[in-house]
């Protein structure tokens, strides 16, 4: 039994915490009636191992099994450094 794991890209917003970061997710979903597209995001806390990522840095989060009360995603990679 396969399961494939949702996984966003995000950019995060903070990492005051440790081997957490909250990383913001942006989607763009068109409106069933009015055929606009909406920007819809979302605030996810991810779980950082090594605290490799940093505020700016864009970065892929995969679903995982629940590590705390809000934390259910770990990081996946850093696709690109802040500058």
């Amino acid at each position: 039994m396969d399961v494939t794991k949702k996984t966003y890209t995000g950019q995060v917003v903070s990492d005051k915490m440790d081997k957490t970061i909250v990383v913001l997710i942006t989607t763009k979903q068109l409106h069933p009636l009015y055929k606009k597209y909406v920007t819809r995001t979302k605030k996810v806390k991810a779980h950082d191992e090594k605290n490799s990522a940093h505020i700016g840095d864009t970065v892929r989060v995969i679903e995982c099994r629940p590590i705390s009360k809000e934390k259910c995603w770990r990081l996946s990679g850093i696709i690109e450094r802040a500058k």
